[in-house]
């Protein structure tokens, strides 16, 4: 988020393919880790972020925000710092108070650099180069604080302008921490101002946590007008938790300027499958966003209606959030959610995925390929994928029946339409156009009932 007004990100792209999972090491003792895409405390207690953010660099006298943020139940605070680049710097000393008031009160410490927020759209932006040497310059205080602290490198670092460099500067920025000793577990943001649009995160996380040498790299999306559907985000988070990559939800609002964000279904979606989320502010907005605070003037006393929502509604913070096992005098238990499901409900059942069946490609036509990407009980998150034979097509049409009385309920990024059990897929406007071995992919959501088989499936080339 912005300090002031977050730019809004250009709707959601055609779906691409999904990102691969690589090894993952064991936890490790000295702080927090991440294994098989989860995110473990030093106690080796799996550990899901509940909490809020809060603007220190422009509020640094709000110090009694840590201690409230507490008491209403949170578990983590993403804390914003300056490099100094654009903002007035937070000097290592103020670091280091602001990780004693997490650890007074028991909270995880996100600590972000947020100069970075939109660089190549924002001429005041600066580069997460930039913000790694910032890092670099505080590691003192750093260092021993692992238990406690998570390193955010740079907040939103590419806007809408540049972002195919955030694969390259991203693991680039990985690396030197890492080779001046720092071991903590390290967040990385999506480009797009957050909210990746472009998927260059979805579709590079793999790269990216490659390119760390302690496999020990969390991904941030952050969640606004682009997320405005329940499609759309279990669509993207089920993504990273089937490619067995760590996903946080590092920030997310009720509204916003560029659109309505579901935040009903980004919470119910994170609470069902162990995802942390981090909801944008606790206080002090303005230029137009001030609706994003959840408390009037810092006061806990008066929450907003966005603040009563994220701390006390369904799936809310006071009812999910569990603090971290390291703290002495808690009790370590497991997050609620100890295995991952993949239905908005948290009490339902996961369902066996079934394998994805594939056609042939005919030379210069097109094949498709059917995968249960999510299932449920009575329910499923369907996707196919699209690839253009030895030549380019301009259009494409995808058919298959079921034959277990499945049915689609809702789809995105193709026209769908059936007679009974046949159904037809089309192409929309963006997506049609495929170079030869290009892809692209559609998705939906269904129902079904005893029995989910995969269903043969024909494309024909337009």
């Amino acid at each position: 988020m912005k300090k002031l007004l977050s730019v809004a990100g250009a709707a959601l792209l055609t779906a691409l393919a999904a990102v691969f999972a690589l090894g993952q090491p064991a936890h490790a003792a000295t702080g927090f880790s991440v294994s098989n895409g989860r995110l473990y405390d030093a106690g080796g207690v799996e550990f899901v972020m509940r909490g809020v953010n809060h603007a220190h660099t422009w509020y640094p006298q709000q110090t009694s925000s840590f201690a409230d943020i507490k008491a209403l139940g949170a578990n983590t605070v993403r804390v914003v710092l300056s490099s100094g680049d654009r903002w007035t710097k937070n000097s290592a000393a103020d670091v280091a108070n602001v990780i004693s008031l997490c650890k007074a009160n028991r909270l995880i410490c996100v600590l972000e650099v947020h100069d970075t927020t939109g660089y190549g759209e924002d001429g005041a932006a600066t580069t997460l180069a930039k913000a790694t040497d910032y890092w670099l310059s505080i590691a003192d205080v750093l260092k021993g604080q692992e238990k406690y602290v998570i390193v955010n490198i740079g907040n939103e670092p590419f806007g809408n302008q540049g972002y195919s460099a955030w694969t390259t500067d991203t693991s680039n920025a990985i690396k030197r921490l890492r080779a001046a000793g720092l071991t903590h577990t390290i967040m990385v943001d999506a480009p797009n101002w957050g909210q990746d649009w472009s998927f260059t995160m979805r579709d590079n996380a793999g790269t990216v946590f490659a390119a760390d040498p302690q496999r020990n790299t969390v991904f941030s999306i952050h969640m606004y007008g682009v997320f405005d559907t329940a499609a759309e985000i279990s669509d993207y988070l089920g993504r990273f938790r089937t490619a067995g990559l760590p996903i946080v939800v590092g920030e997310f609002g009720f509204n916003h300027s560029d659109g309505n964000p579901d935040e009903d279904a980004i919470m119910a979606y994170s609470q069902a499958n162990g995802i942390g989320y981090l909801g944008w502010s606790w206080s002090g907005n303005g230029g137009g966003v001030e609706y994003l605070d959840m408390t009037t003037a810092f006061n806990p006393a008066q929450l907003t209606s966005w603040g009563q929502r994220i701390f006390n509604g369904t799936n809310g913070i006071a009812a999910t959030s569990r603090e971290a096992s390291v703290y002495a005098g808690s009790t370590p238990t497991a997050s609620p959610t100890t295995s991952p499901t993949t239905s908005p409900s948290p009490t339902s059942s996961p369902s066996p995925t079934p394998p994805p069946t594939t056609t042939p490609p005919p030379s210069g036509g097109c094949t498709a390929t059917y995968t249960v990407a999510n299932s449920w009980q009575g329910g499923f998150q369907g996707e196919v994928r699209v690839t253009a034979g030895a030549a380019a097509i301009t259009g494409w049409t995808v058919r298959w029946t079921y034959a277990n009385g499945q049915s689609v309920t809702q789809a995105w990024n193709a026209s769908v339409s059936n007679s009974g059990s046949a159904y037809t897929a089309r192409n929309v406007d963006y997506n049609g156009r495929l170079g030869a071995g290009a892809s692209t992919s559609f998705g939906f959501i269904g129902t079904w009932q005893g029995t989910n088989s995969t269903p043969a499936v024909t494309c024909t080339p337009a």
